[in-house]
């Protein structure tokens, strides 16, 4: 490999050779930590204790960082870290959705951990090339590549010269040195981001992986919270692993037959029941466009409004029409959800690359419901051309969806104009005005430059510089914890409220989406059933992200009798199949509620690394209003029955005869007391204090009472 770099005209900065030896029961035993500014690259061992408490995956990378970084680290320093991992069970080829890699870091947009998941190849072959995790920290002096030849058993820190500054073009460069023919490129995986990363705090990571049948290196998105933007601040261009001989047993499993069992099991379930259910076979995600339209879920207008009557626009329907037919689309090997879609052969409109023909992964619902409907966007065309170039930029969908919409709204309330924004006619709907601003975030140019900064610091600035009023900015400001929303209105579901504001890491849905089971199907009408709900699913949903783990083919996919069990939410029978999967790989036996006990312990670990960064407690848990209610008169007009009667029945107001401002108080005051109810018992539930701080004993129970973890936590709990 050093003859090839340097015939590539590429320096070799430092290497490490290291033994090649299999992965036994789910882990390589060692991870590999690469050190930027001294260009230290070093193989530590993966301790029993390590794999006991943390598992893999964000519990790994949690661990590592917490060592790393100090109170006083920020998210652009040196010592910050960049931690990938995959997990005991990632890297099965048996069992849909097994090849999740996570991503840990100090995010630019909240100030504390980031955790985000992640499909592609890169976690599993990363795992068979002989490392648990890979911990990055330090800065380059100039952009570098690190290459891991998982089969020649060599790291190199490479550096890595000129080149282009966007995702899909590195990529393709890549390819040609590390992969130069069709067999090779099975085998190698890229990880890069692109120039909106550079020039924003929303910066995304793009995990690659090789379609065999389309003949095309496509991507997979660790996008929240600003993971790329750490990545360029590092100068990595790009991490490349290669690996060549994936097979069953690459993961060294304790129990093969167990696995084998589990994923018949699922395998059958989804060639009989996924053109029933959702059809992740053939749109993916996209057929949630058109169910949380119907449940008035469906964000439109920066959150104002839960429906539109041109969603059916962006709905599955289009998309089945458009996206690429009849081939396998697992983002890893043995996937047979195949979720993964894409539109091929989509013409560019606007941009540097106008006029190219490129092929566009997704969109995801995320994505549609992001750049599309909060935005008032109902184009297919210009969701796509809008997915593309935040794909290749490296720039977050979710969170420029909402920094979008949140703008829009500005623009048309007068708080910000086109003087301010550069001429930029922010308006909703304006497909040309939101692809105007995204190439100028990229650039970091222009009101682009601003708008990057996220909502959190927007909020500030229009208050601060542009004399808009603070309160009502925070009210319409969609993010938390300084991440910016998911995109489900939770207006009318208490318990998505507290699975929103009750986050680490801030309103994401990866740790608890409950809208239906309490909106739609009132399952838990009480707050100690909305409590248990948040304590349950969160805990159930961090697991996957400990193991290697896609969510998706847990509940998006169920058994034909699910709804005769006794909690089809949980989905039993695929409750069991992963305490089958964990056990047959590790060879650890395990109940169901050790599932959830080791959740617990990474999660609350999490909450107290947020004490250990300056929040994780009560205040930090508070959300913008426009996620528990109507925040302005054109909202509570447009359901001004649906308000009313909650006045009435709910909160012993009288609505008659009163304005609209006065009904906006008094369910605004409702419905602020219902959320603090909620945070009470949730709080209680989890084992937390009344400010939202662990408890000793939680702690002590959790095996997690480290000397610094019970010395912090002890500064913080609330006096007796």
């Amino acid at each position: 490999m050093r003859e090839q770099a340097a015939a590539k005209g590429r320096k070799i900065l430092a290497s490490l050779d290291y033994p090649l030896r299999p992965v036994e029961k789910g882990y390589a035993n060692r991870s590999l930590y690469v050190n930027l500014t001294d260009r230290a690259i070093l193989s530590k061992p993966v301790t029993d204790e390590m794999k006991e408490i943390f598992i893999g995956g964000r519990g790994f990378g949690l661990w590592y960082l917490w060592n790393a970084v100090t109170e006083k680290t920020k998210w652009d320093d040196p010592e910050n870290e960049i931690v990938i991992s995959a997990g005991p069970i990632g890297g099965i080829t048996q069992y849909p959705g097994a090849g999740k890699s996570i991503v840990v870091t100090l995010s630019p947009t909240t100030g504390t951990v980031i955790d985000s998941n992640v499909g592609g190849h890169f976690g599993p072959l990363l795992k068979f090339s002989g490392w648990d995790a890979l911990e990055i920290q330090g800065q380059a002096e100039k952009d570098v590549i690190i290459f891991i030849d998982g089969n020649a058993g060599r790291v190199t820190i490479e550096e890595a010269g000129p080149g282009p500054g966007d995702s899909h073009l590195i990529i393709e460069q890549l390819m040609d040195i590390y992969a130069p023919t069709e067999e090779d490129k099975r085998h190698v995986s890229v990880v890069t981001t692109g120039t909106g990363a550079e020039h924003t705090l929303i910066g995304m990571l793009n995990f690659s992986f090789y379609d065999l049948h389309r003949k095309i290196v496509r991507v997979k998105q660790a996008g929240r919270g600003g993971t790329g933007t750490v990545f360029r601040a590092k100068k990595i261009r790009a991490l490349v692993v290669k690996y060549a001989g994936v097979k069953g047993d690459s993961n060294g499993p304790a129990d093969k037959k167990k696995i084998n069992a589990a994923g018949i099991r699922l395998h059958r379930e989804i060639a009989a029941l996924d053109d029933r259910q959702c059809r992740m076979r053939r749109t993916g995600t996209t057929y949630l466009v058109q169910i949380m339209n119907d449940h008035d879920i469906l964000p439109v207008h920066n959150f104002k409004f839960g429906s539109h009557p041109d969603a059916h626009r962006l709905n599955d329907r289009y998309w089945r029409t458009r996206f690429s037919p009849g081939k396998a689309d697992g983002c890893w090997y043995g996937c047979t959800l195949a979720c993964a879609h894409v539109a091929m052969e989509h013409r560019l409109k606007t941009g540097p690359y106008k006029g190219q023909v490129v092929a566009v992964d997704g969109p995801e619902y995320e994505t549609i419901a992001g750049v599309g409907s909060n935005c008032g966007i109902f184009d297919p065309d210009s969701v796509l051309e809008l997915n593309f170039y935040c794909d290749t930029y490296g720039i977050d969908t979710i969170s420029f969806g909402n920094i979008t919409a949140f703008l829009m709204e500005c623009f048309e309330k007068g708080i910000i104009n086109e003087k301010i924004t550069g001429g930029l006619k922010l308006t909703f709907g304006n497909a040309e005005a939101a692809l105007e601003l995204l190439h100028q975030m990229a650039r970091g140019e222009g009101f682009g430059r601003l708008a990057g900064q996220g909502v959190r610091r927007l909020k500030r600035i229009l208050a601060e510089q542009y004399g808009a009023d603070a309160a009502f900015l925070q009210d319409i400001g969609m993010e938390a914890k300084g991440l910016e929303y998911s995109l489900y209105v939770s207006k009318e579901s208490l318990a998505q409220q507290g699975g929103y504001g009750l986050t680490n890491k801030g309103p994401q849905h990866d740790e608890a989406w409950l809208i239906f089971m309490d909106m739609v199907l009132n399952q838990i009408p009480t707050f100690e059933d909305k409590a248990e709900a948040l304590y349950y699913f969160p805990m159930f949903r961090t697991w996957f992200s400990l193991n290697g783990l896609c969510k998706l083919p847990w509940n998006d996919i169920v058994p034909a009798d699910n709804a005769d069990t006794d909690e089809p939410a949980k989905v039993p029978e695929h409750v069991e199949n992963y305490v089958n999967l964990f056990s047959g790989v590790t060879g650890r036996n395990i109940t169901k509620e050790d599932l959830i006990t080791m959740s617990e312990a990474v999660y609350n670990f999490q909450r107290v690394f947020n004490l250990k960064m300056g929040f994780g407690t009560r205040e930090h848990d508070a959300v913008p209003y426009r996620s528990l209610g109507p925040a302005t008169v054109e909202e509570y007009e447009s359901r001004a029955d649906r308000y009313d009667r909650q006045l009435k029945e709910l909160a012993g107001f009288d609505p008659e005869g009163k304005s609209t401002e006065e009904k906006l108080r008094a369910l605004r005051k409702y419905r602020e007391d219902q959320y603090q109810r909620l945070i009470d018992a949730v709080y209680a539930r989890r084992g937390w204090a009344a400010n939202g701080v662990p408890t000793l004993e939680t702690l002590k129970r959790l095996k997690i009472d480290f000397p610094d973890v019970v010395a912090l936590v002890e500064k913080h709990l609330p006096r007796q």
